[in-house]
This record gives structure tokens, sequence and C-alpha cells, in this order.
């Protein structure tokens, strides 16, 4: 239990500081907002980019661990539409519980927990999550909201393509594909800027946790709270499930297991709160109180699905 109180407490305690300073006042909310785009446009994509650029591209490229997130990401947005088609109150929250369940926080949640893990693996894993997270998981739930806020104007494969391209500007993206690049190329960096990414990407871990922390003051608590129990319920409880089906099924289909590392890493990765621009998405369209709620819920649930995971992995 000591070794599991380990990997969470510096979690949660970075998490726990990070609302102190800003319900202390020592910072502003809006001063999290700004520390976010730090560690999203400056942090990540130096973590990405060195994570995979130092690599021989068969060390980053997974194609079993790609499969399992994918298919895994797939079945849980199914599961999902199936269980909150039954639950939601309209088409909008549908789609808005359906993303909630799916998306987990991999880059400013699961990458500090599994730097403590799987050290050695946490940024090739961080830069797997993002490629599924991106081309396929993230496009997939953005079309489904826009479709149920009647924001079609198009066909569903241009709306796919829209999502793709808008993602592919962001500056993690960029890092990621050009560390991709760098890898596959054989090309070897200066020293100096070896060490410029590096000192760049080892403050993504500690401030992203302050980070979420902090954002988690003042958000809308006026929403549909039953709702948004079942979304951090389903995030935490249905998403790691669905992989966990998937770790389980691949031998059963004649495809080579998942080593012990990158099962405890996908089954992880999954058990995630949802990620942060979440709130962000709501708000556009109308929803913050329940998409707020839900991720306060599912950010300090997971301090307890996650321990009982780490005891079941470990």
């Amino acid at each position: 239990m000591n070794d599991i109180l380990g990997i969470t407490f510096p979690i949660y305690a970075a998490v726990v500081i990070g609302y102190a300073v800003v319900r202390l006042g020592w910072f502003k909310p809006q001063d999290m907002a700004v520390l976010g785009k730090y560690v999203l446009n400056v942090a990540l994509p130096a973590l990405l980019f060195n994570a995979v650029a130092g690599r021989d591209l068969g060390e980053v490229l997974h194609p079993g661990y790609l499969l399992v997130m994918a298919t895994g990401g797939l079945a849980t947005i199914a599961a999902a539409w199936l269980w909150f088609s039954a639950t939601a109150p309209d088409k909008p929250r549908r789609a808005l519980a359906v993303m909630g369940a799916s998306c987990p926080n991999s880059g400013f949640v699961g990458y500090p927990v599994l730097l403590l893990v799987l050290p050695d693996l946490a940024g090739v894993i961080l830069a797997l999550n993002f490629l599924v997270e991106n081309i396929l998981i993230i496009p997939l739930c953005l079309v489904l909201m826009d479709l149920a806020a009647g924001r079609g104007g198009g066909s569903p494969l241009r709306l796919v393509g829209k999502a793709l391209f808008d993602l592919l500007k962001r500056p993690m993206v960029i890092g990621l594909l050009l560390g991709l690049a760098a890898s596959a190329s054989g090309l070897t960096l200066p020293a100096p800027v070896n060490r410029m990414m590096g000192m760049l990407a080892a403050s993504a871990a500690a401030l992203s946790l302050i980070v979420i922390g902090g954002s988690l003051v003042g958000l809308p608590m006026k929403g549909n709270k039953l709702l948004a129990g079942q979304i951090a319920a389903a995030k935490l409880l249905l998403h790691p499930a669905m992989i966990t089906l998937t770790v389980l099924a691949l031998p059963l289909l004649g495809l080579a297991a998942l080593s012990e590392e990158m099962r405890i890493a996908a089954v992880l990765s999954a058990a995630m709160p949802m990620f942060g621009i979440y709130t962000v998405l709501a708000q556009e369209r109308g929803l913050g109180g329940a998409a707020s709620i839900a991720m306060l819920m599912a950010t300090s649930g997971a301090f307890v699905t996650l321990s009982a995971l780490l005891f079941w992995l470990i």
C-alpha cells in the first residue's frame, strides 16, 4: 500500500497545491490559463519531441498498443452512446457525455502518473496516446457534438477533416510529428538542443498538475449532477474496462499479446479523468455546468480508482 501511495500521493498533493494557491489568492484563476498554455504550447510539445526524436522509429511505434487504444476507445464511444441514449435528456448532452467518457487527460494527469510508474516509457506512451486521441477519438467526439448541436454544415467526413486539420495545427501535435520525422530520418540533434528540449520537457509534469488543481477553482457547479456523476463513472470505470477487455481479446484473435508494461500503460492511460479542455468545449455549447461537475468528480474520484488499479496491476 505504501508503494501505491508513493505514486498517487505526489500526484494529488500537486493538484491540491494548485487548488490552494488559487483559492488563497496567490494566483488568479486566469493565471492558470496562462500556465496551461505554456504546458500545452511549450512544455508538452518539447516533451513529445524529446520522447521520440532520440529513439528508433521501431521503438516508438507499437502497433499492438495503438490497436488496443484505438479499438478500446471506439468501444467506449459505442458503449457510452448506448448508455447515455437512455439517460441523457437530449442529444447535445449525450454527445457531451460520450466525449467525457472516452477522452482521457493524457498530458496533464496521465504523463505525471506514468512518469512515476513507468519512467522509461512514459514519454513514448504519451506520444502513442496522443496519436490515437488526436487522429481518431477526439475528432470523432467533436463530430458527434457538432452533429448533435445542429452544426453539421456538411457531411460527417468533411467535419472529421476539419477537426483533424484544427488538431494538426496544435503545437503538441506539431512537436510529436517533428519528433517522429527526426526518428524516421535518424537525425542526431546537437547536444545543446537536446539539453534545451529536455529542460523544457522536465517542466511539464509538476506544472500540469498545478494547473489541473488551480483550474478546479471557480468552475460552474450548477448543472445536471446525476448526468455528471454518470459521465465521471463512465470515464473512470467504463473506459479502462473496455481497454482491459481489448487487451485480453488480442491473444484470442491470434494477435500478439502486449508486454506487461504496455498492458499496464494502456489500462492506466484509460483510467485518467477527462482532458482539460472538456469544460471549455462544453461551455461553448452552453453545457458548462454538467461538464464542470463531471470534471471535479472524475478528478477527485480518480484518486480512489487509480489507487485500486495500481494495486491490481503492479
